[in-house]
């Protein structure tokens, strides 16, 4: 049985997966990958590309994922971009950030029903607990994020 201490992290770089304290997390500098030896955060969100890796960082690794579904035609989306980065470098390690382009995978973004972009969802244990379109500054991400996660858990 795995520990609630202990978080599942799916490496950015190369996909391995690896287990740190959430201790070690939040206290000291980025742990690396066991695989690979790369940051396991960066303080940058994930690029996917396909829907095989989206899929592994919401059935494999245990920490929520904050997803960014844009295009790269779309001007909001292209606004907002930036303050998904910063929102990155706020919420990890607690919250994985992952863009995801909608025109590179269409079935993918059918299949999370999406209707406009950009379009924020925050998903957890295979369930969307939030969802949200338009543009937002970084801390209303943020904020939106981690009232989403603690309403959540109010609710458990």
């Amino acid at each position: 049985m795995e520990s609630q201490n202990v978080a599942i992290i799916v490496c950015p770089n190369c996909g391995a997966l690896n287990k740190a304290p959430h201790s070690k997390l939040v206290s000291g500098p980025s742990p690396n990958c066991g695989k690979c030896h790369g940051r396991l955060f960066t303080g940058e969100p994930t690029a996917v590309a396909s829907a095989r890796e989206f899929d592994r960082f919401l059935s494999q690794g245990s920490l929520p994922v904050l997803v960014d579904v844009w295009a790269p035609w779309c001007g909001p989306c292209r606004a907002m971009a930036p303050m998904f980065e910063q929102a990155a470098a706020v919420l990890e390690p607690d919250i994985r950030l992952i863009k995801l382009n909608s025109d590179e995978a269409p079935e993918l973004s059918a299949r999370l029903g999406i209707r406009s972009i950009p379009t924020l969802l925050l998903i957890h244990k295979g369930k969307v607990l939030a969802r949200a379109s338009g543009v937002m500054r970084a801390d209303q991400i943020a904020a939106w994020a981690r009232s989403s996660l603690a309403r959540e858990s109010a609710n458990q």
